[in-house]
């Protein structure tokens, strides 16, 4: 219910009060048609305390509702200005997140592709030595058959000298005589 005078809202005891009002006041009169009790007659003085009645509710709508109502009125301004808050700090820490772990990926996305190269490159590199060491093997084996070759050469030489020797002397071994 509006006040029609400040156009604020006016509490609820004001109608409950004026009913309460109204209902002694009917009450009264029937109760003086039913016989022997008091009877109340509205008159001036009736209208003389609904005003002081209107008065009071106008000073205490000034005096106690209104800055009640203000500081709950900043209250709900300064949660709702809070709510705003932690929405937006909570969409910053997701978008904070999402940055964070895009910056994750690339990071691993690129170690990876580093990986990758340093894997060629030792690839290359072991290939390279595996190379060199196949040249130098297949060098000392060339120089080893050449030395095998020579001293069979020598070998032989000095076999061809003594061959007499030996034929003679298996001759006489098999045969028993000299020959």
């Amino acid at each position: 219910m509006k006040c029609a005078v400040c156009n604020q809202r006016l509490p609820l005891t004001l109608p409950i009060s004026a009913a309460l009002l109204l209902l002694l006041t009917i009450d009264s009169v029937f109760a003086a048609e039913g016989g022997g009790g008091l009877t109340v007659v509205p008159d001036w003085t009736f209208l003389l305390q609904m005003a002081n009645f209107l008065f009071l509710i106008w000073i205490l709508n000034l005096i106690l509702y209104k800055p009640i109502r203000n500081v709950l009125k900043q209250r709900q301004q300064k949660v709702s200005g809070l709510e705003e808050s932690i929405t937006a700090c909570q969409k910053d820490v997701k978008d904070k997140e999402d940055a964070f772990m895009a910056a994750i990926r690339d990071a691993r996305a690129k170690g990876m592709k580093k990986k990758e190269a340093l894997m060629a490159e030792a690839t290359e590199e072991e290939k390279q030595i595996i190379a060199k060491i196949n040249e130098t093997a297949q060098a000392e084996l060339a120089k080893v058959r050449a030395k095998i070759v020579e001293d069979a050469e020598a070998v032989r030489g000095t076999l061809m000298q003594e061959i007499d020797s030996f034929a003679e002397a298996i001759g006489h071994k098999i045969l028993g005589r000299a020959l």
